[in-house]
Order: C-alpha cells, then structure tokens, then sequence
C-alpha cells in the first residue's frame, strides 16, 4: 500500500526531491537494509567459526590430555622414571591433588568447583565470540580445565576428590601434566591480548 502511494504520489512532486515520497528519497531507502542486514549476515557465519574454533582446540587439548595420562597410568605408574634431557627432564608419574603444579592440596573440592564454573563461564562466553585469538585462547583453558576435571571426577579416591594425573617433571620445577600446560598458555594469551586491547567479541579499545 505504501508502495503504491509512493508510485502514484511521484508525479505530483517533480519539485521536491528531498521529501520522503520522492524517489530521491526512497533510492536512500535501500541503503537501510543493506546496511543493517550486512552487518548481521557477516556476524552470524563469523561467529559460528570462532565457537568452532574455540571447541576445536578445546577437543584437541582435552584428547592429547588425555590419551597421555592413559598412557602414564598403564606404562609409567609404579616404574622407574623416563630421562628424556638427562636430568633437566623427565617423565614420571604422580598423583596431585591440589591444583596445578602440586598448589594446594588440601583443598581438591574447591579446585574441582572452580574448574567446573570455569568451564561454564567459557560456554556462556562463546555466545559472543569473534575474536580468532580468544577463540584460541579459551579453547585451551577450557581443554585443559576438561582435562583435569576428568580426573577430580573418575580418579581415586572418590568424584569430585580425584588425583589429577602428572608426568612431565623439569629438573628444579613442579610436576605437571598437559592440561596445566594449555591451561597457562590459554592464560598467557588471553593477558596479552588484553594488554593490546581486543575483546572477546572482536573490538578494540584503548585506555
């Protein structure tokens, strides 16, 4: 209806370009769609990959995790430790049950609650995901939050109080497995790209 207003309307108002009904001003009109649509269409596929991205590295993270540790239990545990540089590096397994690199022991409950609320703070963040880097970043925290969450739950001695399996053992330096390794580089990332100012959903900003 508005449409046919338009149309029969032109005729009457050679003289006024600039008024609404003028096709001056309707040519103006598709620029609205297009560029409220375009930005809708980039962002949907957009963000789709970066939450792809994020559970990709996330899955890898957690099955290299993983298949390591299974590996450690049924050929490493109770058997000599493995010299790989010497005594500067070693494989030798043990069960931790304080957080990440030997840290607090006593406390293995407060460290299987914090894993898990960091692993849904994660989900609800990927919602708004369009940064590749975060995406990157986050997998790998959320890799390895999986991964040693595995443990607190299906380990000895009981759910939710597990041992958290480690292996790789420096010389001078606490015992650690993979998923404390993606862990601290899913740190470090996500404190370097905010110290260069990108946010979680792709902008930028200074301080």
């Amino acid at each position: 209806m508005a449409e046919a207003e338009r149309i029969i309307g032109t005729p009457d108002t050679p003289d006024t370009p600039d008024t609404p009904d003028t096709p001056g001003a309707a040519g103006a009109e598709p620029e609205q769609p297009d560029s409220g649509a375009a930005p809708g269409e980039a962002a949907a596929p957009r963000g789709r990959r970066r939450i792809a991205v994020l559970f990709s590295v996330a899955a890898l993270a957690y099955a290299l995790d993983l298949v390591s540790k299974l590996i450690v239990v049924a050929k490493l545990e109770h058997h000599e430790p493995i010299e790989i540089i010497g005594d500067w590096l070693k494989f030798e397994a043990i069960r931790n049950a304080g957080a990440a690199f030997g840290f607090g022991e006593a406390f293995t409950i407060i460290f299987t609650v914090i894993a898990a609320a960091v692993i849904v703070v994660i989900a609800r963040l990927a919602r708004k995901l369009y940064s590749l880097p975060w995406a990157i970043a986050l997998g790998l925290l959320l890799g390895g939050a999986l991964g040693n969450l595995t443990d607190r739950i299906f380990r000895a001695p009981g759910v939710l109080e597990g041992a958290v399996v480690d292996f790789i053992a420096p010389k001078h330096f606490a015992v650690f497995n993979l998923a404390d390794s993606a862990i601290v580089c899913g740190g470090i990332l996500i404190v370097l790209l905010s110290f260069r100012g990108l946010d979680p959903d792709g902008t930028v900003h200074k301080d």
